[in-house]
C-alpha cells in the first residue's frame, strides 16, 4: 500500500476550514500552519472569502489543482458529496474528521461513498477519526509540540481519536519522539493493515503502537503483523475485550469486537505485544525505544530498603525474571563506598541510606555493569528522601547516572519512586530527573510493577525475534 502522499502531502485541502476556532471541529487549517507545513495549503468553505489574508475557496471544483490530501470537516449529510468532489478533483487521500455513519447505525451512506470513491483512486481515511500527523512533513492533528530529538522513531495507529490524542501527549510528557500517527477511525476504506504495512517498512519508525477495536479483515491484518513483528515490535492495546466493552465500541466506531482469548491467543502466535491498559502500552513504548533493551531475564536492583527489594523480587518472579547473586569481585567493589551496617550487595543490593546517594548508585551501576550475570540493572530513587535529604545533589546527580549509563550497553532502568503526590518540590524533581534520563535514551517508570512488565513484554519480543530482529535480517513487508 503506497501511503507516501499521505503522510508527506505536497498540497492539502481544508474543507470547512474557519477563521473561527472551536465549535466542535479542530482547527486543521491553523494546526498545518503551527506545524510549519511547507506545501501548499488551500482552505476551502463557502461562508468565507479570506482567513488570516490568506483567499479560502468555495469547493474542491474550484482549486487549481489535484490535491494529495483533502480533510473535510462537514456534517455527514455533506459527506456524499464531498466524495463526489475529490474525485472530480482527483484527490489522493480523503479524511473524514466528520462522525455519524455506521457508529450510529448509518451504514449505508458509507457504502454510497464507497461506491463514489472507487470511481476514482481517492482513498479514504476514517470517517470518524482525527486524521493523520507526520512530524517530519510538518502536518498534525493535535496542537504541535516541540519535537524531543527531531523526527522521532514511534509510530502510533489509533481507532479512537480521543486515544490518538490521549497517546500523542503523553507521549510527549514520557519524552518519546513521534514519527508518525493515524488516527483511523471507522475504516471503511483504508485499514488498520493497510498502514501497518506502511508502517513496517518505514526505516524511520523503530516501533508501531497501535489501539484497536476490531479488524475488518482478520486474515489480511494477520497477514500483515505476521511480517511485521520480526522486523520491529508492534505494541496493541485491544479495545472492546468484554461484552460490555463490546458494545461500547459497536457505538463508537461501529466495530464488531472478537473475544478477548482468541485475541489474546492470536497476538502470541504471531509475536505481538499485547499491553493490558493504556499507561501499559506507554510504558512498553519506552521501553521498546530505549537507548539499550534487554537482551536476558537476570536482573540486578539496587536501592535503599530492604522491603522495597522483597517485593522488587516478588515481582520480578511472577514474570518468570530472576535476580542472580552478584560475583564475588562484585560484591567487594560495592561494599568499597558502602560500610557493611544495614546493607546487602548480593542482588538485590540494598545501600541503606547510601541509596539516596548518586554518586554511590552511580558507582554501584557501574558495579554491576561489569557482572556478567546481569542483563538489566534497575536503580531504584526514593524521590521523596532524596529531596528531603539530598537536595544538594538534585542538578549533579541525575548526571553521574546518566554517565555510569553511557559506560555500558546494559539497560539501565531507573525508578523513580511516588508516594509523596501532593508535594510540588517532589513533583519538580521528578519532573527533572525524568528529562535527564529520558534524554539520555533510559527508559523511567514509576513502580517496580511498570518497570517488571515493559521489561518483561520488550523482552517477549526480542527473544523470540532474536534473528529477525538484527537490521541484517530485516524483511521487506509485501503487498497484499
Amino acid at each position: 500500500m503506497d501511503l507516501e502522499k499521505l503522510f508527506y502531502p505536497r498540497s492539502i485541502a481544508v474543507i470547512g476550514a474557519s477563521p473561527n476556532l472551536g465549535g466542535g471541529k479542530l482547527p486543521y487549517y491553523q494546526l498545518m500552519k503551527m506545524a510549519g507545513y511547507k506545501g501548499r495549503l488551500y482552505p476551502i468553505n463557502p461562508k468565507y472569502t479570506d482567513i488570516e489574508g490568506e483567499r479560502v475557496y468555495r469547493s474542491l471544483d474550484d482549486l487549481p489543482e489535484s490535491v494529495d490530501l483533502a480533510i473535510a470537516s462537514v456534517p455527514a449529510k455533506l459527506a456524499l458529496e464531498t466524495v463526489e468532489a475529490a474525485v472530480r478533483n482527483k484527490s489522493k487521500f480523503l479524511h473524514f474528521f466528520t462522525s455519524g455513519f455506521s457508529e450510529v447505525g448509518n451504514v449505508s451512506l458509507e457504502k454510497e461513498m464507497m461506491l463514489a470513491a472507487r470511481k476514482s483512486g481517492t482513498r479514504i481515511v476514517g470517517p470518524n477519526c482525527i486524521g493523520v500527523h507526520c512530524t517530519e512533513a510538518g502536518i498534525t492533528c493535535d496542537l504541535p509540540k516541540p519535537p524531543i530529538h527531531g523526527v522521532g522513531n514511534v509510530a502510533f495507529l489509533g481507532q479512537s481519536g480521543g486515544m490518538t490524542n490521549n497517546f500523542m501527549r503523553m507521549a510527549y510528557s514520557r519524552y518519546l519522539g513521534l514519527n508518525k500517527v493515524v488516527s483511523y477511525g471507522n475504516q471503511i476504506d483504508l485499514r488498520v493493515e493497510d498502514y501497518m504495512e506502511y508502517l513496517a517498512d518505514d526505516d524511520t519508525v523503530k516501533v508501531i503502537a497501535a489501539y484497536i477495536e476490531d479488524i475488518k479483515n482478520p486474515r489480511a491484518f494477520i497477514e500483515v503483523l505476521s511480517k511485521t513483528t520480526p522486523i520491529k515490535p508492534v505494541i496493541i492495546l485491544k479495545g472492546g475485550t468484554t461484552e460490555m466493552g463490546a458494545k461500547a465500541a459497536a457505538s463508537h466506531t461501529g466495530a464488531m469486537a472478537a473475544r478477548h482469548e482468541l485475541w489474546s491467543a492470536i497476538m502470541r502466535q504471531y509475536g505481538c505485544i499485547e499491553a493490558n491498559n493504556f499507561e501499559h502500552m506507554v510504558d512498553l513504548v519506552m521501553m521498546a525505544v530505549a537507548r539499550e533493551i534487554p537482551s536476558g531475564p537476570r536482573l540486578g536492583f539496587l536501592g535503599a530498603g530492604g522491603g522495597t527489594s522483597v517485593l522488587f523480587t516478588d515481582f520480578a518472579a511472577t514474570e518468570n525474571l530472576i535476580l542472580p547473586e552478584l560475583h564475588k569481585d562484585t560484591q567487594d567493589l560495592i561494599s568499597k563506598k558502602i560500610s557493611n551496617v544495614n546493607t546487602s550487595t548480593t542482588n538485590p543490593v540494598d545501600l541503606g541510606f547510601y541509596g539516596f546517594d548518586f554518586t554511590i548508585m552511580a558507582h554501584t551501576i557501574e558495579a554491576m555493569a561489569h557482572d556478567d550475570n546481569i542483563d538489566v540493572i534497575i536503580p531504584y530513587f526514593s524521590l521523596d528522601f532524596i529531596t528531603s535529604f539530598q537536595s544538594d545533589q538534585i542538578e549533579s546527580g541525575p548526571h553521574a547516572i546518566e554517565e555510569a549509563a553511557a559506560k555500558t550497553s546494559k539497560p539501565i532502568v531507573p525508578i523513580l519512586s511516588r508516594f509523596t503526590e501532593n508535594v510540588i518540590e517532589v513533583e519538580q524533581v521528578r519532573i527533572r530527573l525524568t528529562s535527564i534520563f529520558r534524554k539520555a535514551g533510559l527508559a523511567v517508570y514509576s513502580t517496580p510493577q511498570d518497570a517488571i512488565n515493559a521489561i518483561s513484554g520488550v523482552l517477549s519480543w526480542r527473544m523470540n525475534h532474536s534473528t529477525e530482529a538484527d537490521p541484517s535480517a530485516r524483511r521487506k513487508v509485501s503487498g497484499m
